[in-house]
């Protein structure tokens, strides 16, 4: 049987002092691109992998909720903002090896990726750019320019 190269399978054990710098090079990282697009960042390890989460202020539209819901707006608040949004999951090499997976959510999985580079291995801070198109402004309920373009081509 002939050996192939994947960077998405395998992969080796983080060690403690690699667990600690890569969360700290994460934080630091979101906190300079992202700062204000989320309130908490959460980075987990478990064995090789490093999952990276997001706690956001969730949108709800201002009619909501609907006549008959189940909740009221305070409780689906409350109820959102204990969920994070799941960006990504890194796979570890080595120190500044990893490989990334963003999490699919029509899916309900992490799906194998490659970095913004075209690479299939980078850094954590790569990774986390990957994982972060969960976080920019279309979340917040508000149109983006070519929205709006959109809608005014579809009313004519």
């Amino acid at each position: 049987m002939q050996w192939v190269y994947d960077p998405h399978r395998g992969g080796v054990k983080i060690p403690e002092r690699t667990k600690d710098r890569t969360r700290q090079r994460i934080l630091a990282y979101a906190e300079e691109h992202y700062h204000g697009k989320y309130v908490r960042i959460k980075v987990r390890f478990r064995k090789q992998f490093c999952d990276i989460d997001a706690y956001t202020e969730p949108f709800l539209a201002e009619d909501f909720p609907p006549a008959g819901w189940h909740e009221t707006r305070e409780e689906a608040l409350e109820r959102m903002r204990k969920h994070p949004l799941q960006l990504c999951r890194l796979r570890h090499f080595s120190k500044d090896r990893w490989s990334v997976a963003y999490y699919s959510y029509s899916h309900e999985r992490y799906d194998e990726t490659f970095f913004e580079t075209g690479e299939d291995i980078g850094t954590p801070e790569e990774g986390f750019e990957v994982g972060a198109m969960y976080l920019h402004d279309t979340w917040d309920g508000k149109m983006t320019e070519d929205e709006r373009a959109w809608q005014a081509v579809q009313k004519k």
